[in-house]
């Protein structure tokens, strides 16, 4: 038999005569796992979709769904924005979310630089201690400061009226600039995060030529570097004014109290307020107009991303990514890491401790000792309620990270592994719950839940509506984690497992998850810890059927028991220390903690 025959009677991916066998398969012809993923797929889009556009549309009813006398009306937008007091929160909330940047700026821009930029020691130690800090609830933060800096108990205040004799608190952070002071601390991490990705990829030639012409490290940090490095860093600002305008837990803990209202918090009473019944569509009104705020942000981020070109420094063979001697000036970097996390961590949950262990808050003395005890744990707790609350919380950690990542997945999938038409609208989708705030999401679940879904789908005050908007909420994180993981594995990996035969449920299992799992183990654990001390989404949701946790603090604290509260957060923080630590050993596996 000739050669001929005999490589005929055979074949080979790299045979001639068979190339076709490399052609990518049809991706429009689906099997019946594709089809079920992009079932699963569409259902959740339709329930993204569906959520705003109950919110829009009840923002114009008067009356309830399905009453007689309802009618459509602009008459909720006229009285919100006929409202002095709805732009006074506007101004509020942008007050507040501006100085949230400046805070978060000053602080996580210079650390993420001393990281990324220069030999500073104990990189490692800084990267892991900011990237942990964001899983630390925002209420516990504006709790301790509140402690410090509350305008009659504060101890700063309490301590320079004793000593000099002042009427009127000095430093007040029942205020936009307090509140700010504090978001901007809570949310540093982020900024640190998101622009050391920016200085770790600048070339530093022009670094190194400005400090051969003897310019001040201050200088070319102010004048080279921040230049270079501006659509990353504005990228970063743009993020954090979203986060800041859509915050909830320091403006709550911190501005509720003293009537400082901002949107989420305003949203939340015309929710639930207290001399009158509820003003859904005032919420709905409210809600749909940040909507449209939230879309247009967006769309300015999405053309900064477009021109970020012309700021682009890494060019081929001469990047170095060389780093600055930091010398001295070492001691004064340590400084302001120091000062940060004393500022940010250990304060607040100090002051916590002492709350906690006190019949009622006071200045530190000998006679404050002789009254330290245990009862706010022992006696004061309601224990009932926490357990209801922890069965609750530990059901949505398992729950929602679950779905989460199973429906990321299926996004994933479709969008990246398939030519159907119109699949990048399904990406869009997913990423509608990162620009859209995750309050309004949770507003137009209840919405849903009382008037359209009613009596015959038990979805208010049940475990399932928590688990549908945190799924929701999650999801573009998710999705995000599963397109970096999905696009890092060759297509030829699948290709031939469906030439071996094996079906698609097949290659997926013993292929593609196997390798993904270190991104499905990350995403998940990151989602639980955000899940645990979720508190905007559950206290809008709440009921007593499926009170979280937080939810649970959040009472103990409006209802004035201050140590009790911060006996619980105390605990609650104490039992995220585990899942922070599987999450940190998990993070170094995949490298992504230097």
């Amino acid at each position: 038999m000739s050669n001929e025959s005999k490589q005929d009677r055979g074949w080979s991916l790299t045979n001639p005569r068979h190339r076709f066998l490399r052609a990518k398969p049809d991706a429009t012809q689906t099997d019946g796992l594709t089809s079920g993923l992009l079932v699963l797929v569409q259902t959740i889009s339709a329930i993204i979709l569906l959520l705003l556009c109950c919110v829009i549309w009840l923002s114009f009813i008067e009356g309830r769904p399905g009453d007689p006398d309802m009618i459509l009306s602009a008459n909720n937008y006229r009285e919100i924005l006929g409202s002095a007091f709805t732009w006074q929160v506007m101004l509020n909330t942008i007050g507040f979310s501006l100085v949230t940047i400046l805070v978060a700026m000053i602080f996580g821009l210079p650390i993420a630089w001393l990281v990324e930029r220069t030999d500073f020691p104990g990189r490692s130690i800084v990267f892991t201690l900011m990237t942990l800090g964001m899983l630390i609830p925002g209420f516990a933060i504006a709790m301790g400061w509140l402690f410090m800096l509350h305008p009659r108990i504060g101890l700063v205040n309490v301590w320079l009226r004793q000593t000099f004799g002042l009427m009127d608190p000095v430093l007040n952070i029942a205020s936009i600039l307090g509140m700010g002071w504090v978001q901007g601390l809570s949310l540093a991490p982020v900024a640190f995060i998101m622009t050391a990705a920016v200085f770790r990829a600048m070339d530093p030639s022009l670094e190194e030529a400005a400090q051969m012409s003897g310019a001040s490290r201050g200088k070319i940090f102010f004048r080279i570097t921040t230049k270079l490095a501006w659509p990353g860093i504005l990228a970063a600002g743009l993020y954090i004014f979203t986060m800041g305008f859509a915050a909830f837990d320091v403006p709550a803990i911190i501005g509720w109290g003293n009537r400082i209202y901002t949107f989420s918090t305003y949203l939340l009473l015309q929710l639930k307020p207290d001399d009158s019944t509820p003003r859904f569509g005032m919420a709905a009104a409210l809600s749909t107009l940040v909507i449209g705020l939230a879309l247009a942000l967006s769309f300015w981020y999405a053309r900064m991303q477009k021109q970020s070109g012309r700021y682009q420094t890494i060019s081929g063979k001469a990047y170095r990514p060389n780093r600055l001697r930091l010398g001295h000036w070492r001691y004064s970097a340590w400084l302001l890491v120091g000062l940060y996390l004393i500022l940010s961590k250990l304060l607040p949950i100090l002051l916590m401790i002492w709350a906690s262990l006190l019949p009622f808050f006071q200045m530190p003395s000998f006679a404050a000792l002789k009254n330290i005890s245990l009862d706010h744990y022992t006696k004061d707790l309601p224990w009932e309620l926490i357990f209801d609350g922890m069965r609750t919380t530990v059901l949505l950690m398992l729950i929602v990270p679950t779905l989460t990542i199973f429906a990321s997945f299926a996004f994933s999938w479709i969008v990246l592994r398939t030519n159907l038409r119109g699949r990048h609208w399904f990406d869009l989708i997913a990423f509608l719950p990162h620009a859209v705030p995750g309050i309004i999401f949770g507003v137009s679940t209840l919405l849903f839940a009382l008037y359209v879904a009613g009596p015959k789908i038990p979805l208010f005050g049940s475990i399932f509506s928590l688990a549908i908007v945190m799924l929701v909420a999650r999801l573009s994180y998710g999705t995000r984690m599963t397109n970096s993981g999905l696009m890092q594995l060759h297509r030829e990996l699948e290709e031939s497992a469906t030439t071996s035969g094996a079906s698609t449920g097949a290659m997926i299992v013993k292929i593609i998850a196997p390798l993904m799992a270190p991104t499905f183990i990350y995403a998940w654990l990151w989602i639980a810890l955000l899940t645990f001390r979720e508190l905007t989404l559950a206290v809008v949701l709440t009921t007593r059927d499926n009170m979280t946790l937080p939810v649970v603090v959040w009472s103990l604290w409006l209802s004035g028991g201050l140590g009790t509260a911060s006996a619980l957060t105390l605990i609650l923080l104490v039992i995220m220390l585990p899942v922070i630590g599987l999450y940190w050993f998990v993070s170094r596996k995949r490298g992504l903690m230097i």
